[in-house]
């Protein structure tokens, strides 16, 4: 059997405040039997939860909607020979370091390379130096070759987004820096994370599987801050996509209803699309992505 027996998609959230959280962190649980979607855990919670899941059911695919890691030049400056150093780098508090001054004036001991609002972008990630702030699979993902990063948002419906924004508007850099730890954690709880390791879900005994997502690769440019349009597109979907026309009315309402639920229903329903090939997925031998990883994409 190779094939997960349950697979949930979390749509990430680098709030604060638990109660923001609760309200924003959402999962969409996949089973040969339903198509769920919760919120209501704060990120401990959710770990937790996955961990006591995956006892019960190993053979079981989960995605977080975040950065893994950083650019690999990122990781030598730190010293850090793997990306499981990096993450211990990260969980040791230096994660927390470079997030403290997100929202305070400019100070000796901030590091300016992480930006966004109140602080603009540094220059040495702008113009030819774009490239610097994003890991290859980024770019691979968000600008085809030769286009341009404002093309490139016309063509996908986002502009490119760097690990290193930790401010303002679809900042990702928040999320991964306070998903790491946590990564860490379920990978010395026995998760494979893919592309740093196996997967092993068809092994005698099978493991969890980790696999980081880009919802944004999966919906398109559809506004999805827009309920309207979230409507429109799953009434789309369950007119012409068969794989969508058994999803309940309590489910399709929540991702109606919510930006984050929305975003989880796509990444889980294209990850069960397509659940069959996560057992054949293996390690990277490239140098660089064994350090910054790669963002899942379906299969053609």
């Amino acid at each position: 059997m190779s094939t997960p027996e349950k697979i949930i998609a979390i749509d990430w959230s680098g709030r604060v405040d638990s109660a923001g959280q609760r309200r924003h962190i959402a999962a969409a649980i996949w089973t040969p039997a339903a198509v769920t979607i919760t919120f209501g855990r704060t990120r401990e919670e959710w770990i937790a939860w996955l961990i006591a899941e995956a006892k019960q059911t190993p053979r079981m695919v989960v995605s977080f909607d975040c950065c893994f890691s950083y650019p690999a030049w990122f990781l030598a400056e730190h010293r850090c020979a793997t990306v499981f150093d990096f993450w211990r780098h990260v969980a040791a508090g230096h994660g927390e370091r470079w997030l403290s001054h997100e929202c305070t004036p400019p100070n000796t001991t901030r590091d300016e390379r992480f930006w966004g609002k109140p602080h603009k972008k540094p220059a040495q990630f702008c113009g030819e130096g774009m490239p610097r702030m994003m890991r290859l699979t980024d770019m691979e993902n968000k600008i085809a070759e030769g286009m341009s990063a404002a093309r490139a948002a016309l063509v996908r419906g986002i502009a490119p987004k760097s690990p290193f924004q930790i401010g303002g508007s679809g900042s990702v850099g928040t999320g991964t820096l306070r998903a790491i730890p946590f990564l860490l954690r379920l990978q010395e709880a026995g998760f494979r994370v893919w592309p740093f390791e196996n997967a092993a879900l068809d092994a005698k005994r099978p493991k969890p599987l980790v696999i980081e997502m880009y919802a944004r690769l999966l919906t398109g440019a559809v506004k999805k801050s827009s309920a309207e349009a979230r409507r429109a597109y799953l009434r789309t979907k369950m007119r012409d996509d068969t794989f969508y026309a058994t999803l309940k009315r309590p489910t399709l309402a929540k991702a109606i209803a919510s930006e984050d639920a929305f975003d989880a229903l796509i990444s889980v329903m294209e990850m069960a699309r397509h659940a069959g090939s996560f057992a054949h997925l293996k390690r990277t031998r490239d140098p660089i992505r064994k350090l910054e990883g790669i963002t899942w994409v379906p299969e053609p």
